[in-house]
């Protein structure tokens, strides 16, 4: 039933129809079908040209912006849109299916913006949340290091405490859109065992960045070591309190990896509804292949695959 389901969709409504709406409510479903017009119309259409010749799409990202994508989860004093996780993961979900790639970039930069809406003073909330949430200003996550990841005591970046400021030194690794963004939210040393989180600009003396790496996607946003030499961040650039950086990276990566759960689904319905319009017009043997029961059981299974990680990341988005 579910391959035959598969099979008499047309292509016009097929991505739509497996971008389940099913137990949303009307708001949340009219937001699903924004993101699923806006990845439509401007990203699908050229998803493939920006991985080709490495593009990132700025012009774009300020027509997200405009849809409210770029401050999601972003108190609305600061020009956010006030949403929850789920609808979050509704509009990443519906963004991929027409680009992966950039779509998990805005969810990078939604993580940054509410690390800053939810741990910054009032002066740093002020001073960075608005042009952010317009895609004034965009963001970067640094965390990931040569020789560490997650493990903070393995963490090498180190801010020697200068009094009204600090000294950065080290190096983060494999660091999403480095080199075009505005703001680094830098996870660094700053004691033996102490972990605290610093936002850097782009412009400050020291801070300087790696080679695009070549990668065999994703390449609509670059990926480049970041570099901090005798960098100076002044104390007002201290995100939380000093030691909090490890709970600060670990909070916003708890929503995070939601978001990338959420480009993943979106990405794998673009590809089932690929398959699906694909098995309908391929023929062999002098019928189209939709007609072969092996591959009918295929499509659903890979149906049923898709509807129970859909579940799963949506149940995680309402925790």
């Amino acid at each position: 039933m579910l391959a035959r389901k598969l099979l008499s969709m047309t292509s016009k409504r097929s991505v739509s129809l497996l971008v389940n709406s099913n137990n949303l409510t009307e708001e949340q479903g009219m937001i699903q079908d924004v993101a699923m017009n806006f990845s439509k119309t401007n990203l699908m259409p050229n998803a493939a040209e920006w991985d080709e010749k490495k593009h990132f799409p700025k012009d774009v990202m300020k027509q997200a912006a405009g849809c409210g994508f770029a401050g999601i989860y972003v108190n609305e004093d600061v020009g956010g849109s006030g949403l929850g996780r789920l609808e979050a993961s509704l509009i990443f979900e519906a963004l991929s299916t027409g680009c992966v790639g950039s779509s998990s970039y805005i969810s990078i930069h939604n993580m940054c913006a509410w690390m800053i809406d939810t741990y910054g003073t009032k002066e740093q909330r002020q001073k960075y949340l608005p042009q952010m949430c317009v895609f004034d200003l965009f963001s970067s996550y640094c965390l990931t290091e040569p020789n560490s990841g997650s493990d903070a005591i393995g963490m090498k970046s180190f801010a020697v405490d200068k009094g009204d400021h600090f000294v950065l030194n080290g190096s983060k690794a494999f660091i999403s859109n480095a080199g075009e963004s505005d703001l680094y939210l830098v996870m660094c040393k700053t004691g033996e065992k102490e972990v605290s989180c610093l936002i850097l600009e782009k412009g400050m003396k020291g801070l300087g960045f790696g080679k695009n790496e070549i990668k065999m996607g994703w390449n609509v946003q670059p990926t480049r070591a970041v570099i901090f030499e005798d960098c100076k961040v002044p104390k007002a650039n201290l995100l939380g309190k000093r030691g909090e950086g490890f709970k600060i990276a670990m909070s916003g990566l708890d929503g995070g990896r939601v978001n990338i759960a959420s480009c993943s689904l979106g990405g794998a319905a673009f590809c089932l509804e690929t398959a699906t319009q694909y098995i309908k017009t391929r023929k062999q043997f002098g019928k189209p292949l939709a007609e072969f029961q092996y591959l009918q059981f295929k499509l659903a299974q890979m149906a049923t695959d898709l509807e129970a990680s859909r579940l799963m990341v949506r149940n995680a988005a309402n925790c």
